[in-house]
């Protein structure tokens, strides 16, 4: 069997980063630039006031008043400041030419005529100097970086509205597999189950800002083929759950292992049967159809995979540790992907290790990784958890 590590490494193997595109700033949230952006301006792009109050030179204030001569407003050009008198200056307005501080309002009587002024300012007080932020040149957003809130507000400040980015797979199909299946709101007969699993991982996959379309087929391999096969025309991706494992249903195995997809056993729990491979050459990951192991298999191989396709510099990301709360106890040979409650760099058991367990998932916020070497983690151990989407 395949580890974990393994099999991720050979599905990223498999991908590459979608090629950069010219992305309008706007909608570019989410993805990996493939250049550094640099600042044509600097920033400030001008001597500016920290605060409302009055401009003037440190020199002309021999005593505690002076005539005041205009206004400088945020958005105003610049003013010059006659010798021996004050500017009244907004925050953000330019700083008036031949001035050296601003007094702020608070150490004035705000005069409009003349200022009295009852605090002294010092030389450059509450001036923000040109490029004191950014010089022209500097790196506003480094290659690699995942565009934040934060990065498009520096990047529109400069007066940039568009970047080269990694393209984001925009579209992503899920497709559910089982006869039994019904969806949310209809009746169920003898049998039959709800199916839950396009729903979350269709989610999943929006969480990392991708498109997701989700459909279910019965267990027909021909049909099954059929819509996959068109599913792979417009797709980025393709994930599907249930029918992967060695039962005489196991449609997805049975329509797409004559294809040269790769169907195995992976030496982990929940998710020990998975599949993944190339469809017409669009990339398809087959996840088992039980909830926590089609979970699981997503956050350890799917999310990476996604990663890998939208040029993310580290696809994998990294687990935090934690220590055991209790004891915990795993088979030997497969490392245990267990649900957990994470507060405070501590972690316990949520419920049971089974892999249809959703309600379990449902009140977990982790995943704890127990290796495949340990059978028995005893309390105040520290271990690998991988904490599950806030949102």
């Amino acid at each position: 069997m395949l580890s974990p590590q393994e099999y991720l490494e050979q599905i990223l193997r498999d991908l590459t980063a979608n090629a950069p595109i010219q992305s309008p700033l706007r909608t570019a949230r989410g993805t990996v630039l493939a250049e550094d952006v640099r600042t044509p301006i600097p920033l400030p792009i001008f001597d500016n006031s920290a605060m409302d109050g009055y401009a003037l030179r440190l020199a002309d204030l021999t005593g505690t008043t002076l005539p005041v001569a205009g206004e400088s407003a945020a958005g105003s050009a610049t003013a010059t400041l006659p010798p021996g008198c004050a500017m009244k200056v907004m925050t953000g307005a330019p700083i008036p030419i031949g001035a050296d501080c601003v007094v702020p309002y608070e150490a004035t009587d705000r005069g409009t005529v003349s200022v009295t002024i009852s605090e002294r300012p010092t030389l450059g007080a509450h001036i923000r100097r040109q490029g004191e932020d950014l010089q022209i040149g500097d790196v506003v957003a480094p290659r690699g970086a995942v565009l934040t809130p934060r990065h498009m507000a520096a990047i529109a400040a400069v007066g940039i509205g568009e970047v080269v980015a990694h393209a984001t797979p925009m579209r992503v199909s899920v497709v559910s597999t089982g006869a039994e299946l019904r969806q949310p709101g209809e009746d169920l007969t003898d049998g039959a189950i709800y199916e839950s699993n396009s729903l979350m991982l269709a989610e999943l996959v929006r969480g990392l800002r991708a498109e997701a379309e989700t459909s279910s087929v019965t267990d027909d391999p021909e049909l099954l083929l059929e819509h996959l096969t068109r599913q792979a025309t417009h797709s980025d991706l393709i994930i599907t759950t249930g029918g992967v494992s060695a039962g005489d249903y196991d449609v997805v195995k049975a329509a797409l292992a004559p294809l040269g997809i790769w169907f195995g056993p992976v030496a982990m729990q929940p998710g020990k049967p998975q599949g993944f491979g190339r469809l017409n050459g669009t990339p398809i990951l087959c996840l088992p159809g039980n909830p926590v192991s089609a979970y699981v298999s997503f956050v350890l191989f799917v999310r990476p995979a996604l990663r890998k396709l939208m040029g993310h510099p580290d696809p994998v990301g990294h687990p935090i540790r934690a220590r055991l709360a209790h004891e915990m106890t795993s088979p030997a040979g497969k490392t245990q992907f267990l649900r957990g409650a994470y507060a405070d760099g501590i972690v316990s058991q949520v419920r049971g290790p089974g892999s249809h367990l959703i309600g379990a998932l449902a009140a977990a916020n982790a995943l704890v990784e127990i290796p495949a070497e340990a059978t028995i983690l005893a309390a105040g151990t520290d271990v690998n958890v991988w904490l599950m989407e806030t949102d």
